[in-house]
């Protein structure tokens, strides 16, 4: 199993911000395992927090922006993705501002000030999400598609059409995160010329330059919006020639349009809150697309987890109590016996074996057409379970009976009927003090949860217990 890391000692940077044109300083502190990725705005009083988590973000506009406890933070995802990329797990990211120094446009800044400060492993498992079925999403309109399929590394691919001669159709894919570094971290945000010209009207990116991003020139651009962009930038050297890129700036890949919409996918997908095992396929993909796909993720997760685990047991083992030495431990007899074989006990936990047939007393009337086991003697048949359990922590169970004293959380999944095999499985919950045992239990058929409970027990000595006495455990 892999660990989980954070850095070994913080390392701030600082910039400008896209779409604010603030100047702001972020640092990116360890933390402790289990704490995941957390934004805190040290420039407003309380300091409040926010947890990159895909349902606080608010804003997909040209960026992928989070809001929580009354503070926002924009421009998340070329920070995220250098996280994702480096494997780091538990980081906490102080800012002075609201947003996400831009830098280059890439994440490449943040990778080599991340690596500056060093990554050490923690004392706790990397809990991966494993994809087990094909997931997808659909935006029509935008003509977005996402696919998610199941695979033993990260593998994104991606492909990009913008319906221009100069980009064409681009393709893109990252087969493991360890690619992320050198392949994908430096590839900047790209912008077309008319798009551009559209933000500067409407007083948007604020931060922007010519040193933050790549301007695709697809159309012939006229003196009069050259100076006009001269203007802007503050900058004479503006100039492009003929069809091309803005500057003439020289890009890293040829694809690297196609490679930035894969990082910001990584770094989008980062707000799920666990490492991913799948392979991702986007078409024509955008942050209101990613963000919408991870919620879809997270719900799944979200769903397994909630889930009861199956639970197989190897019913053809030897037993560790036989039905002899369960009645050697507990002071019931048939009709009212319900546990056959005990498979397992330990200090903490005990599994029990109910082999239900159809010459059960009760069978005869609780509903002998369609015969299904009472939900109380399920209960009853999990206490006695239990009751091995806290007897075992006395050196003679033979003079003890067990009382129930509270049973909470009761549900039942699944009916019991003839010829299933009941195991129960039991877990204290606490440590057994003066007899007092509080369990939590679950009953599977064929692995599937039937029944689950939590109950508290007591063991009580008792003089003569051979006598018939009107006491139920």
């Amino acid at each position: 199993m892999d660990k989980q890391h954070t850095l070994k000692s913080p390392v701030t940077i600082s910039g400008v911000g896209l779409h604010t044109g603030k100047f702001t300083t972020i640092t990116f502190k360890p933390a402790p395992p289990h704490h995941g990725f957390q934004f805190q705005r040290i420039d407003i009083d309380g300091k409040p927090i926010i947890l990159a988590d895909v349902d606080n973000v608010v804003d997909t506009a040209r960026g992928t922006s989070l809001e929580q406890n009354g503070a926002r933070v924009s421009t998340t995802e070329h920070a995220l993705g250098a996280l994702v990329g480096l494997e780091l797990d538990n980081i906490l990211i102080e800012l002075d501002g609201p947003e996400v120094p831009i830098m280059d446009g890439s994440s490449w800044p943040f990778i080599q000030a991340l690596e500056k400060a060093g990554r050490v492993e923690q004392d706790a498992e990397r809990e991966y999400y494993v994809l087990k079925e094909n997931l997808t999403y659909e935006d029509p309109v935008k003509k977005v598609e996402m696919l998610a399929v199941p695979q033993d590394e990260y593998r994104i691919t991606v492909m990009v059409d913008y319906n221009s001669d100069l980009l064409g159709t681009q393709h893109a894919s990252m087969y493991n995160i360890r690619e992320f570094k050198e392949q994908i971290s430096p590839c900047r945000t790209f912008v077309f010329l008319h798009e551009l010209e559209a933000l500067l009207k409407h007083n948007l990116i604020k931060g922007g330059d010519l040193n933050n991003a790549i301007v695709m020139v697809d159309k012939p651009i006229s003196d009069e919006s050259m100076q006009h962009l001269r203007k802007v930038f503050n900058n004479q050297s503006v100039e492009v020639k003929g069809r091309g890129v803005l500057n003439n700036t020289q890009l890293h890949f040829y694809n690297e349009p196609a490679r930035h919409k894969l990082l910001d996918i990584v770094g989008d997908l980062a707000l799920i809150g666990v490492p991913l095992k799948a392979h991702i396929l986007a078409a024509r993909p955008g942050h209101a697309g990613n963000v919408s796909f991870a919620k879809k993720i997270k719900e799944l997760i979200k769903k397994e987890r909630s889930r009861k685990p199956a639970f197989h047991y190897d019913l053809n083992k030897e037993p560790l109590y036989n039905i002899h030495d369960i009645m050697g431990m507990l002071p019931h007899r048939q009709p009212f016996l319900l546990i056959d074989k005990i498979m397992e006990l330990t200090s903490d936990s005990v599994v029990g074996v109910k082999n239900v047939t159809m010459n059960e007393d009760f069978f005869k009337g609780h509903f002998p057409g369609n015969p299904v086991m009472p939900g109380v003697l399920l209960i009853e048949a999990m206490a006695q379970t239990g009751g091995i359990l806290v007897l075992s922590t006395v050196p003679d169970p033979e003079n003890y009976i067990t009382l129930f004293m509270k049973i909470d959380n009761v549900k039942f999944k699944q009916k019991v009927i003839p010829g299933d095999t009941v195991v129960f499985n039991l877990k204290l919950l606490s440590p057994i003090r003066r007899g007092i045992c509080h369990m939590s239990g679950i009953a599977y058929v064929k692995g599937k949860a039937v029944m689950e409970a939590e109950m508290m027990a007591q063991i009580v000595k008792v003089k003569n217990i051979s006598k018939p006495m009107a006491i139920t455990a």
